[in-house]
């Protein structure tokens, strides 16, 4: 369907809906790598209802659309786009101190909701401070940072099926949660309309299980896993996050990313010892002893930034070009200012195909590709 086609019949169906307004912002001022091209109309939704009157009404026109939150894990084409980008704008935040009971609607902007939280005395959601983007997305691929996955504390989500046309609130045990997964991701069978979150009421963090943070709390080794204060923990947090990086700052460059690029890969346990055989090989015994390899079960896990700094993609890659690794930190993956969707592409083509030739590891994409593909 051309794009004044569509651009037409969105507008003589939509305007008159309740909550929504119409315009054409480009998904480089949509997304937090502003990259991407035009769609052939924005539909801004100010409530869940008015998210699924225009998913609704897109749907029975056949007119393909993408969900728009926060924008922050999206990788879109440049040029013209014939879809339609529906935003959620629809961000109420309800807070039972008294229970810990946290209900908040797709299009919240997710570190606000961490903030508010720990200004109520709750605590839970601290170690996931500083991640950009909504609150509908983070059940999607089960946002996790610092030792913490969004899958601890979430109990519900409120979906819009597209299939059935049913609204629902449906258990977090449904969504088969996983790392960096859930049975929504790179499907389009939902809608997430809103989450809830069950918080700690003691005035105490999560267990603090990630080294690093541990460390700059000051926790000693011997209190493995201990509880601190909510408040305390988000500040660390938001330095560590800021130090690599992983702050958005729209006058940042460093920060015009889509987070953390890659996922760290999970392999058997027989192939991360053939990956430490050639880190031995290729570099010597401490460096493979220092190799970061934790158990996940019967696999094993591995860091992608490692393996990406060891591949010989050191931070600032290429140095020259238009999209670079972060000067801070090399796992996401930037735009200087005048980088293309398809400079973007090539240099995670580029370090994906690096990390396999030197470490027979493949390097999978985190985002969500529209219009365009890593292969």
């Amino acid at each position: 369907m051309p794009l004044d086609t569509l651009d037409a019949l969105v507008r003589s169906n939509f305007t008159s809906l309740d909550g929504v307004t119409i315009d054409h912002t480009s998904f480089a001022q949509l997304t937090t790598l502003h990259l991407g091209g035009t769609p052939a109309a924005t539909i801004r939704c100010a409530t869940t209802r008015a998210v699924v009157d225009v998913v609704t009404l897109l749907d029975a026109h056949n007119i393909p659309l993408i969900i728009v939150g926060g924008g922050s894990n999206l990788v879109v084409a440049d040029g013209e786009l014939p879809v339609v980008a529906v935003v959620l704008e629809c961000d109420a935040i309800a807070i039972d101190t008294t229970t810990g009971l946290v209900e908040v609607e797709a299009g919240a902007v997710w570190d606000h909701v961490v903030d508010l939280c720990v200004e109520q005395g709750l605590g839970g959601l601290e170690c996931l401070s500083g991640i950009p983007g909504s609150a509908g997305a983070t059940p999607v691929q089960n946002v996790g940072a610092y030792g913490v996955e969004i899958s601890d504390l979430l109990t519900e989500v409120e979906l819009y099926h597209r299939d059935s046309g049913k609204r629902e609130w449906v258990a977090a045990a449904d969504l088969e949660l996983a790392y960096r997964y859930s049975n929504l991701k790179f499907t389009a069978r939902a809608v997430v309309l809103a989450i809830r979150l069950q918080l700690y009421t003691d005035g105490l963090s999560a267990p603090i299980r990630f080294g690093e943070l541990a460390r700059s709390l000051n926790l000693p080794q011997s209190e493995a896993e201990a509880r601190t204060n909510p408040r305390t923990v988000r500040e660390a947090v938001l330095q560590l996050r800021g130090m690599k990086g992983m702050v958005y700052d729209e006058n940042d460059h460093d920060t015009w990313s889509a987070g953390s690029f890659f996922t760290n890969p999970i392999v058997s346990a027989e192939q991360a010892e053939t990956v430490r055989a050639l880190v031995r090989t290729t570099f010597d015994d401490d460096t493979a002893r220092r190799m970061p390899c934790f158990d996940v079960g019967d696999q094993r896990k591995l860091s992608a930034a490692w393996l990406i700094d060891r591949a010989g993609f050191s931070k600032g890659y290429p140095h020259e070009g238009a999209a670079r690794l972060s000067t801070k930190h090399t796992l996401a993956l930037t735009n200087r200012g005048n980088a293309t969707t398809q400079d973007l592409v090539a240099l995670a083509q580029e370090i994906r195909d690096g990390v396999e030739q030197k470490f027979g590891v493949r390097l999978h994409p985190e985002p969500v590709w529209i219009g365009v593909s890593i292969d």
